[in-house]
């Protein structure tokens, strides 16, 4: 689990109501608890829902870092705390009314992977699940909570996930995995790395930022207080603080962007192509915008255009925000394209996907999805490369990217449109990405490229060059 970052909080006591401070504690759990809520019953992304929040209900500064260590803590590490109070309930967790089972989660990961006093993090659990569930829970919670914090988590993870458990087993509960993604996972990174690569999904990511050429400078990215990124030219690291605090993140001169979903899209840019014009560009599941809004700029620079076409009309919109004037967006089905065959020199196709690569940004992915995902997503990605491969001109390129490191998602999927085509060549992309950034490492073999979060401190990023003959 992620090591703890918080500080201790004292509160007072008002007999017979609330705790109450200039700030009160009660209000930060309780935020976090209602995001938690409103993933596990609207499929809501805590990445999107908690700013707003944060927001809404005024708090800042170390009570917003708290909220936001609570709310992400609690999703990552719930397979490890559901293991814990299987233990020290007498019910079965699915009897247990989900709201309260919640209070339990945030309660628990308040004691084992944070620095708040045991006694402290069980106090402000009851008073939150008196809040939530009434008197007569608040006290079944109590006595589950003073259980957990009779070990710390380390004596918890030699109880739950035992040396001589099976391996899967042991490393789903350890590291708070399904296990059919730590399965999945070891198949793509190898055993030797798979304890690296599920620790990486527990920590905090850094905010990458992305300053858009010719709209932005890294320098401006700098002043408010960014650090320079280790592969991109145009990527930067927030340390801390608000991204939305920045003008140019305002404005949409730059944005917020993984620093592997840069790379990606610098790597359809640079790869070679087989003679002709370099003046059209697509990008056919352009939504929220972070590529589009990468290569619109890139496209300015180069005289080039870029359509940005997305399925749904609200993320064409989110689209729109990110790009210049100059670029077309469209809501469009990129399996039923709206444009001629082999119209585009260079195409994007940023598959939709399980998003088992973005597990550190969004921890509630683990738990809200199963194998059939993998298969129920496969006929949409062959369909969307196989309309891209149409789309581009002999001697264009496309990028088929996903944010997912599942083979079958992957690799699997290029390998089996390709079986039914003569007229593609793979490029090297791993030598692609490395003309970008000469220290970039540990990409694979070739031809196909992939970023690992414990390998690159990025998103599990995969890219396949593909040349049209």
């Amino acid at each position: 689990m992620p090591p703890a970052r918080n500080r201790r909080h004292t509160q007072n006591r008002r007999p017979g109501g609330p705790r109450k401070t200039g700030r009160p504690q009660d209000l930060v759990r309780r935020t976090a608890f209602d995001v938690i809520r409103a993933v596990d019953t609207r499929d809501a992304y805590a990445n999107l829902l908690l700013p707003g929040r944060l927001r809404d209900r005024g708090l800042s500064g170390r009570d917003a870092a708290l909220a936001t260590e609570l709310t992400y803590g609690t999703l990552r590490g719930r397979g490890t705390y559901d293991a814990v109070l299987a233990l020290c309930s007498d019910r079965e967790l699915r009897r247990i009314d989900a709201p309260l089972l919640d209070v339990l989660r945030l309660g628990t990961h308040q004691i084992l992977a944070t620095r708040i006093p045991p006694h402290a993090a069980v106090g402000t659990a009851v008073e939150l699940a008196r809040s939530v569930s009434g008197p007569g829970q608040a006290k079944f919670a109590n006595a589950v909570l003073r259980k957990v914090a009779t070990r710390d988590m380390d004596a918890w993870l030699e109880i739950v996930a035992p040396a001589d458990a099976d391996t899967t087993t042991r490393l789903s509960i350890r590291h708070s995995h399904p296990k059919w993604i730590v399965s999945a996972l070891r198949d793509a990174v190898g055993s030797s790395e798979i304890d690296d690569l599920l620790a990486a999904d527990n920590a905090r990511p850094r905010v990458a930022l992305a300053a858009r050429p010719g709209r932005a400078t890294l320098q401006e990215l700098y002043d408010a207080g960014a650090e320079p990124a280790p592969y991109s030219p145009y990527g930067a690291l927030l340390p801390e603080g608000d991204p939305a605090a920045i003008a140019a993140i305002r404005d949409g001169r730059a944005g917020v962007q993984d620093e592997a979903s840069q790379m990606v899209a610098l790597a359809l840019l640079e790869a070679p192509l087989d003679g002709g014009r370099d003046a059209l560009w697509a990008d056919l599941c352009a939504g929220p915008g972070g590529k589009a809004g990468l290569l619109s700029a890139l496209a300015a620079q180069r005289d080039a255009r870029l359509l940005a076409s997305d399925v749904q009309p609200r993320r064409a919109g989110l689209v729109r925000d990110a790009v210049d004037a100059r670029t077309g967006v469209v809501a469009a089905d990129g399996t039923a394209p709206a444009w001629r065959p082999a119209s585009f020199d260079r195409v994007m196709v940023d598959a939709p996907c399980t998003g088992l690569g973005a597990l550190r940004r969004r921890p509630e992915a683990r738990w809200r999805r199963g194998p059939e995902s993998v298969a129920e997503l496969g006929p949409l990605q062959r369909k969307l490369l196989a309309t891209a491969l149409d789309s581009v001109r002999p001697g264009g390129v496309v990028a088929y990217v996903t944010c997912s490191p599942h083979l079958a998602e992957t690799r699997v999927i290029v390998d089996d449109v390709l079986r039914h085509r003569k007229d593609v060549e793979r490029l090297d992309a791993p030598s692609v990405l490395t003309s970008v950034a000469p220290d970039l490492t540990g990409l694979g073999d070739g031809p196909y490229a992939q970023f690992w979060p414990h390998r690159h401190n990025t998103d599990a990023m995969f890219l396949a060059l593909l040349r049209r003959t």
